[in-house]
């Protein structure tokens, strides 16, 4: 039988595409997903890892996610820095001998009960977030996720979850304001959640006490580095990633807030607190050259 040369071409590329897809599936299968929440809470606290869980439902949405999210190249690359774990949104623990669907328990609130992604932090960097909840992602979109949100879901420096989650509204911000390019500093992180705390306890937006607090903050500080502040309020009721992405908005919408938000610094912390009134209250401060 005779094959065409055009024939004998489609076949080559027909083999070399299998191959590829071959390449692409040992490639996803050489990470190593749990499936039993108490074995990858052991795996991340003995490797010292931050611990990712994907929290899935039978959806289109969650489907696609995985497979073309989860699947990607440069997203394999990031996770495989951490423990993994993939389990149901039904999936339960056993609490005081009670089995306890992990999306019920307080520390996965911010989850709302829905798929998704969340980390765990067993880093031991710092003793106040060991074993914290410092991520929290529903699947939102067509993809659950795209693949520039979750990139910078897994680069996020360590913090609290809502540290973590209002720099994430600032680096996905479409302008790409430049304020976390710089070190993301405790001292500043600190500052950060005491205003916001204090500003949530007052119901009331605003720089209170900022020249004490300046002076206080640069004292601190190497150099002849300065301190910067901006604040923001979310509407009330908003769930947390929204109110994160409303404060950054509010930021935008002020040439003086987002000249600050926008500029390169040397460190930066962010941080926001709910009020009891359910406005979010947002804390930006940045340490930068005269």
């Amino acid at each position: 039988m005779i094959i065409s040369f055009r024939k004998l071409c489609l076949l080559a590329n027909l083999i070399l595409l299998m191959s590829w897809t071959s390449v692409a599936k040992a490639e996803t299968s050489e990470l190593t997903w749990h499936d039993n929440y108490s074995s990858a809470v052991k795996a991340a606290t003995a490797d010292k890892k931050m611990l990712v869980i994907y929290f899935y439902d039978d959806s289109q949405v969650a489907s696609r996610f995985e497979d073309e999210v989860l699947t990607n190249r440069s997203i394999q690359s990031l996770l495989s820095n951490y423990t993994l774990a993939k389990l149901s949104v039904d999936a339960n623990v056993t609490i005081k001998e009670k089995p306890t669907r992990i999306l019920n328990h307080a520390a996965f609130g911010y989850m709302y009960g829905s798929a998704g992604i969340a980390i765990v932090d067993y880093t031991n960097n710092d003793p106040s977030e060991y074993g914290q909840v410092v991520s929290q992602f529903n699947l939102r979109g067509s993809q659950g996720r795209t693949v520039d949100q979750m990139q910078v879901i897994l680069t996020l420096p360590p913090g609290s979850l809502t540290q973590r989650t209002l720099i994430y509204a600032v680096r996905m911000h479409p302008e790409k304001p430049a304020s976390t390019k710089g070190i993301f500093r405790r001292l500043l992180a600190l500052e950060t959640f005491r205003h916001s705390r204090n500003q949530a306890s007052m119901q009331l937006q605003g720089h209170h006490q900022w020249e004490s607090r300046f002076h206080q903050i640069k004292a601190q500080l190497p150099g002849n580095l300065l301190p910067t502040e901006v604040c923001a309020e979310s509407w009330p009721g908003q769930r947390l990633e929204d109110a994160a992405i409303e404060c950054v908005r509010s930021w935008r919408h002020s040439s003086g807030h987002w000249s600050a938000v926008s500029s390169n610094n040397v460190y930066y912390g962010y941080d926001m607190k709910r009020g009891r009134n359910g406005v979010w209250y947002a804390t930006g401060i940045f340490a930068r050259n005269r």
